[in-house]
């Protein structure tokens, strides 16, 4: 049931804070994905089959894509007909917040809500996301919430919180012409604050370097991973661009406070090495795929776009033994975390 905005205040929870389940959508694009998306449901399936271990899991998957999604996955985990244009649920999805309703003269209700951004396919990346569009209310629906409607652009990646006050974003992404261009600033500001409860928002200039589809995502660059402290993608190389950008995140973080007066403290965590899209990955996507992609591209890896289930963190891995032994310092802040 989609609701006025009027006489509610908003509170959005931290990434950790327990939770009744996970939503995920099956991947179909053949632009985006090599090989048929073959690979990426594979990866998606041992992604949803980890979550599965600690929390409830519900797929979407489009009609001509509902019975294969179902035969992948166990009985444990919910299967749902959806039509979706891409699958990343957390930009186009709904943001579950904590809602209080005042209306006066009965007693506030407190209850939870969904914030359903408008979403505008990434600043129009693609042509298609009329179905996206709808993926919000559809889950809400669904989860028999009420939800928030508002003409506000915004994926659920650009902004990462501490649950206590502190929204962290960047101006590569939130201040773009491609999704609110008639908003200064103060008017994005405001709107986030009215949405998510913040009472202070920090901005970095931008997010990890070469994440273009998302204009510079927070969540694949710096998150809260406990009041205080948050984590920040990291590039020793002052030759690689990632450092200048890191370096910068770093400094104004360093000389932020968040909402509470404290000082945050940062941990650097290590970018995987430069990897590129080779040519047999470009080779077997579509033709209009090819058009958009390109051999040699840098991929905008990092170990921060992790998730955080009831009771584990869930963390990238990109297929590099050494590498991915970075990963463990997700795994050692993930102690504080769970604590």
């Amino acid at each position: 049931m989609d609701v006025p905005e009027e006489n509610i205040s908003f509170s959005m929870p931290a990434e950790w804070a327990p939770h009744q389940g996970c939503w995920v959508a099956w991947p179909r694009r053949h632009d985006v994905w090599r090989a048929a998306a073959g690979p990426a449901k594979q990866a998606f399936t041992e992604v949803i089959l980890a979550i599965n271990r600690f929390e409830p899991v519900t797929v979407v998957a489009p009609g001509d894509l509902w019975v294969e999604a179902r035969a992948a996955l166990p009985d444990s985990i919910r299967v749902l007909e959806m039509t979706i244009d891409d699958s990343w649920l957390r930009d186009s999805g709904p943001t579950f917040v904590e809602a209080k309703i005042t209306s006066c003269p009965k007693p506030a209700i407190r209850t939870l809500l969904g914030v359903n951004w408008r979403f505008n396919g990434w600043g129009g990346l693609y042509g298609s996301y009329e179905q996206d569009k709808l993926v919000a209310a559809k889950v809400c629906e669904a989860e028999g919430l009420p939800y928030v409607s508002t003409d506000f652009v915004l994926e659920g990646g650009s902004i990462h919180v501490d649950g206590e006050g502190t929204l962290l974003t960047t101006e590569e992404c939130l201040l773009n012409p491609n999704r609110n261009p008639s908003l200064t600033k103060a008017d994005v500001e405001a709107r986030l604050k009215r949405f998510t409860g913040a009472s202070k928002v920090i901005w970095l200039p931008k997010g990890l370097y070469k994440d273009d589809d998302t204009n510079g995502h927070i969540d694949n660059f710096a998150c809260f991973v406990r009041p205080g402290v948050v984590l920040l993608a990291w590039c020793d190389d002052p030759a690689d661009p990632q450092h200048a950008i890191s370096s910068e995140a770093l400094q104004l973080l360093q000389q932020a406070t968040d909402a509470q007066g404290r000082k945050l403290q940062v941990v650097k965590l290590p970018c995987p090495p430069p990897l590129q899209r080779t040519e047999e990955e470009w080779g077997t996507l579509s033709e209009e795929g090819k058009e958009n992609r390109h051999v040699g591209e840098r991929l905008a890896a990092s170990y921060a776009n992790f998730y955080i289930a009831n009771g584990a963190i869930i963390v990238p891995a990109f297929g590099l033994p050494e590498a991915d032994g970075s990963a463990q310092q997700v795994r050692e802040v993930a102690q504080t975390v769970l604590m």
